[in-house]
Parts: C-alpha cells; sequence; structure tokens
C-alpha cells in the first residue's frame, strides 16, 4: 500500500515535458521542509491505495500516456520502487519529481528523473545528496533550482561549477511570489549560459493556490 495525496489529470506545468497532458500521482510525506512550499497539504495522507489501484486510477486517464509521481517526497516510501516498474512494464512514460535527498539508486534507469538541489533561499540547504549525480543521465534527466533571489541564483551556478553539470539538463525556475520572471531572464540572457529558464505554467494558467491542476 501506498499513502497518497491526491491522483489528478492536467497539463504538465514544469520541465521540458511542460505543456503536455500528464497523469500526476503525488504521494504524501516529506522530509524537507521548504519555506515556499506549495503543497504542504501533502505532507499529510489523504488516502492508500494498493498498487493495482493506483494503476487502475491512471489507466482512467487514457490514452494519456505521461505519468509523474510526485510528492511531497515519492522516494520515502519503498513501495514507490514496484509502482515505478510496474508503469514502465505497461508503457508508460515516467516522470519522477524528487528533492535530491535520497538516493536514487533503485530508481529504474528508464524512468525520466527531474532532482532538485535545494538553494539557500528555500531554507532546506545541505540536504542534496551528491551521489545522486552518479545517478543523473545528462541526455535523459533534469536538474531543477527554484530561485528566491539573485543570491539563490549565483549559488545555483557555483553548484553546477562544483559538480561539473555544464553538460545536463538544467532548469532554472522562479519562487512564484519572489522572484519575477523577467527578471531570472534578464540574469540569464546577461550570462549567456545554456540552462533553461523555467515558468510554473499550472500557475499562470489557474488560480495559483487552486489544487489538482
Amino acid at each position: 500500500m501506498l499513502q497518497l495525496s491526491e491522483i489528478f489529470l492536467s497539463i504538465q506545468g514544469e520541465s521540458t515535458w511542460a505543456g503536455l497532458p500528464c497523469v500526476f500521482v503525488r504521494l504524501a510525506g516529506c522530509n524537507l521542509r521548504c519555506n515556499y512550499c506549495d503543497s504542504t497539504y501533502s505532507y499529510q495522507p489523504s488516502m492508500e491505495l494498493s498498487l493495482q489501484e493506483i494503476i487502475a486510477e491512471i489507466d482512467r486517464f487514457s490514452p494519456v500516456s505521461l505519468v509523474e509521481i510526485t510528492g511531497g517526497e515519492p522516494l520515502l516510501q519503498d513501495e514507490v520502487y514496484p509502482l515505478l516498474s510496474a508503469l514502465l512494464q505497461k508503457g508508460y512514460t515516467l516522470l519522477l519529481e524528487t528533492n535530491g535527498s535520497i538516493l536514487m539508486k533503485n530508481v529504474p534507469k528508464e524512468v525520466h528523473k527531474i532532482m532538485d538541489i535545494k538553494c539557500p533561499g528555500s531554507g532546506m540547504e545541505g540536504n542534496f545528496d551528491p551521489g545522486n549525480i552518479s545517478c543523473i543521465t545528462p541526455e535523459y534527466d533534469e536538474i531543477k533550482f527554484v530561485l528566491s533571489d539573485r543570491d539563490d541564483y549565483l549559488w545555483a551556478q557555483r553548484q553546477i561549477e562544483k559538480y561539473h553539470l555544464e553538460n545536463h539538463k538544467i532548469l532554472f525556475s522562479c519562487v512564484f511570489d519572489r522572484l519575477h520572471p523577467a527578471q531570472l531572464a534578464e540574469w540569464m540572457i546577461t550570462d549567456r549560459k545554456p540552462i533553461r529558464l523555467q515558468l510554473q505554467m499550472h500557475k499562470y494558467i489557474w488560480d495559483p493556490t487552486a489544487r489538482g491542476v
């Protein structure tokens, strides 16, 4: 059994997969407490489902074949690994959103990993497990930095150099109510680095506080 917050169909709002219809499976529980978290409701479970029940819910949204497993922090629950394997066997394209604090060595390589490295502005700097760098494939996976301000922006650049991430898919995202996208865009244009600016598209389509979108 897995503890969940919600399962819903929406438009993928982030990552290089943004804009595509996607089924979101939000698992409950998180080991971090980012001060800008927009899904604090996921800290406590709202339901408990078996793997078969979760897969049946996902199948209900056919023919959508893109599925994101998110949280909270999905890797806190060991049964997430059989879920990933089962969905891959059914032919789903899988995205895994993880906060980078838990080693991903048991995540199947076919899963597209979107790993966060927490910046100082989150209040959770220092929780990143460097062992995860070896679990990331440059052509397949993505690394995300959520930025609160200029200090976070410069810090993220230093992490890219420190961990030699220049050939990886790097995403820079704004904390929605702290850093304006135009400001981040200006810094990125000035620096001319091969980094993708990411907006939380769903927060511009719907109310930023809305759930299930």
